[in-house]
């Protein structure tokens, strides 16, 4: 299905009101069906979207936000395409509670690396519009979040925060400063590492299902 601004894929909940309501992002090249993977082992009151992001990679795969690479600076990201998908995000929030019966007041994000930056960004911006964060080998991007994030209301949000200590696609320091922040700003996290790359080790899985069934 697509919304006038992102194509999405559902797992219905076994209620029929007031669901928690579970969004995916998935991970530079991949689609829509990576994360859903993870939807038959989580709870069937969950209400489950798994969102593809905006940009299309050529030959397949979609991206939130391009990542370029040249000689001079490197790899870098295009922040301006990130804050669009970070509205993108939040305008569907909007457009999922309004159009399904989920419980607005218990939306969760869960966002695999660039769907993690992604799945922050929203929550620091409108944090009105999520309560749980799942944020899985990510990081915080500064550029993308509002400029003085102390004035914002925060209480509310909490956060599971991973990332694979061998990672070689996003360095672990990187990750290691979201729990730094989130202590600045009072916000309730929990974070976690694991041996392994850029992916999802068991031992994480069964790790934040445990921490977002205690919490949805």
């Amino acid at each position: 299905m697509t919304t006038p601004n992102l194509h999405y894929i559902t797992r219905p909940s076994t209620l029929k009101e007031n669901a928690p309501l579970l969004i995916l992002c998935h991970g530079y090249g991949s689609d829509e069906n990576d994360l859903f993977s993870f939807a038959s082992e989580l709870p069937e009151t969950l209400f489950i979207i798994s969102l593809q992001a905006p940009y299309k990679l050529q030959p397949y795969g979609n991206a939130w936000y391009a990542i370029n690479f040249d000689a001079q600076n490197g790899k870098w990201s295009d922040d301006e395409q990130a804050k669009t998908s970070r509205d993108k995000i939040a305008d569907f929030i909007d457009y999922a509670c309004n159009t399904y019966p989920v419980n607005r007041n218990n939306v969760s994000l869960l966002g695999f690396s660039q769907g993690t930056i992604l799945s922050y960004a929203v929550a620091l911006t409108y944090p009105e519009k999520v309560k749980n964060i799942i944020a899985l080998s990510g990081y915080i991007n500064s550029e993308i979040i509002p400029e003085n994030p102390q004035s914002q209301n925060y209480k509310h949000l909490q956060f599971y925060c991973s990332h694979g200590s061998a990672d070689q696609v996003i360095p672990v320091d990187w990750a290691r400063k979201a729990p730094q922040f989130l202590k600045h700003l009072n916000v309730a996290h929990q974070y976690s590492e694991f041996p392994v790359g850029h992916g999802v080790a068991p031992q994480n899985f069964y790790e934040f299902r445990s921490w977002l069934i205690d919490r949805i």
